[in-house]
């Protein structure tokens, strides 16, 4: 039997939720290399922060934006770094919702389509 006597064998709502689950599967694939992302992001401006913190209020600071490193205040780097720390831990937070929510959703599929090819 080929895999086209098979799927037509199955029924139309069984197809469907069968696409809906890799659909949610990518989407969950896709947000796991995002949080992946953000969280090196967070590791790597945290450990500047803590370098930051090492350094003496009055000697240079240099921010690099593109190639070309830029002088700056300590504070001023400092605030920088925090703010965009804060946003990283809030996109985290985010996709860690929306992940279970995901997850959530592939379960249901999963269980739905476990019954209708039981039947």
């Amino acid at each position: 039997m080929s895999k086209e006597e098979g799927s037509m064998r199955m029924p139309p709502a069984a197809q469907q939720s069968i696409i809906q689950l890799q659909t949610l599967q990518q989407q969950e694939n896709s947000l796991a290399m995002q949080q992946e992302g953000l969280t090196i992001q967070k590791i790597e401006l945290e450990k500047a922060l803590d370098e930051l913190k090492k350094i003496n209020d009055k000697e240079d600071v240099y921010k690099a934006i593109g190639p070309v490193l830029i002088k700056s205040t300590k504070a001023a780097l400092q605030k920088e770094l925090g703010e965009k720390r804060e946003t990283a831990e809030l996109r985290l937070k985010t996709i860690e919702k929306q992940d279970e929510k995901i997850h959530e959703k592939i379960k249901e599929l999963q269980d739905k389509l476990s019954e209708m090819l039981k039947q």
